[in-house]
């Protein structure tokens, strides 16, 4: 099948090409609605770009179409199968990827309070294609969908439970897309089917997510309504005391908005030591600079908390998974994340093949581990691939 999967963000638009569920070319434009819009596709060894005022998200998908045109990754729109849309939030509304209709876009625009900065741009995607190629199947694959297996006394939160069902106000959590790919991998590595495993998932880039997944299924995860709560993150805070927003708004006269951007942009590694790169914490941290060093403790810390409850939420753990930029690349991080996880759990982090350098799927754990450890890139783009190539295939049944 020969699938788009599109990213919609606010300013800009990412996607990549797949044939076969093999990505072949690429496209993006970024700073959307600014004088120097920069656009950009890859296809083989080739890369074209340019820079030039993009005034909306209709301009610049006729962009990325032409310009895969013009690169010869497709002849035509209509030879697609397919457009697979990321979709940040889908409530509860959405357990699984949908082939998108009306319906759904009415739903998925009721679900705008819940992800104001996420699911408009999304919309606009879907809504562009449908104007440029109204006969072309579109496919949702939502960020919210593997975690709506969570129990409800884990999806709730201990508010006025009549509050809880007006609102929507629970927990959602995020990454999904990510927890699952990753999830699906390592049973592959460890030759096993997946609803038999137990299995913590660790997402770490500039947003972080752990989940527990029981027997293949999301059964908890650390992000909730929004994706603020849970791990510390690159510049978001994640779990605090929330009588800390009343206190700032009382006595330091901050008002909501300012609180707000705050806790999402100005906290995390980038509140403690000022970057939320975190190749520069490391390195930093290594040249003895004291902030540095206690932010790359505080993020590691929170991290290993969330192992030690998930592991007695789980009762069993197969594996842990890291993943993500920071998951897949900092050794640092992974060292200071297992160290004295042996006597508690059981995991023996093999500190030798932890330093290997390597893009591909492995394990770093010692044969005597009781717990095995894998680091799992992360490929969202091909499970949207795989989720929308299964609605396909259900159409044609």
């Amino acid at each position: 099948m020969k699938i788009l999967v599109l990213n919609s963000g606010s300013s800009s638009i990412k996607c990549q090409y797949f044939i076969d569920q093999k990505s072949v070319s690429s496209a993006l434009v970024e700073r959307i609605g600014e004088e120097e819009s920069h656009s950009e596709v890859k296809y083989k060894e080739q890369s074209f770009s340019s820079t030039a005022p993009v005034s909306d998200h209709h301009q610049a998908l006729e962009i990325i179409f032409s310009m895969l045109k013009e690169s010869n990754a497709i002849s035509s729109i209509d030879e697609l199968d397919a457009v697979g849309h990321r979709v940040v939030h889908g409530g509860s509304n959405f357990s699984e990827p949908t082939l998108i209709s009306q319906e759904v876009i009415e739903t998925i625009r009721s679900l705008i309070p819940l992800a104001p900065l996420h699911n408009p741009a999304n919309l606009k995607g879907i809504e562009v294609i449908s104007k440029i190629a109204p006969n072309l199947a579109q496919v949702a694959v939502f960020d919210t969908a593997f975690h709506q297996t969570m129990p409800e006394y884990a999806a709730l939160y201990p508010i006025p439970y009549e509050l809880s069902q007006r609102s929507g106000i629970q927990r959602y959590g995020f990454h999904g897309t990510s927890h699952a790919y990753v999830a699906k991998e390592a049973a592959e590595m460890m030759d096993e089917d997946l609803n038999t495993l137990n299995l913590i998932t660790l997402h770490l880039g500039n947003g972080a997510s752990a989940t527990a997944i029981k027997e293949g299924k999301s059964i908890e995860t650390s992000m909730g309504l929004t994706p603020l709560e849970g791990l510390m993150m690159g510049t978001r805070c994640g779990d605090i005391d929330p009588a800390i927003i009343p206190f700032l708004s009382h006595n330091l006269k901050m008002d909501i908005d300012s609180i707000d951007k705050m806790l999402n942009k100005e906290s995390g590694l980038k509140g403690i030591c000022g970057t939320n790169d975190m190749r520069e914490v490391v390195m930093q941290a290594e040249q003895d600079n004291t902030l540095s060093s206690l932010a790359l403790e505080m993020y590691t810390y929170r991290i290993k908390k969330y192992i030690g409850s998930y592991s007695a939420v789980l009762g069993r753990v197969d594996a842990i998974i890291f993943t993500g930029g920071i998951g897949e690349h900092a050794v640092k991080v992974r060292e200071m994340v297992c160290e004295g996880l042996e006597e508690s759990i059981g995991l023996k982090l093999d500190t030798v093949k932890n330093e290997i350098a390597s893009t591909q799927s492995r394990s770093i754990h010692k044969l005597k581990s009781k717990i095995q450890l894998f680091v799992i890139p992360t490929n969202e783009e091909l499970e949207i691939v795989l989720q929308t190539e299964k609605i396909m295939k259900n159409l044609t049944l």
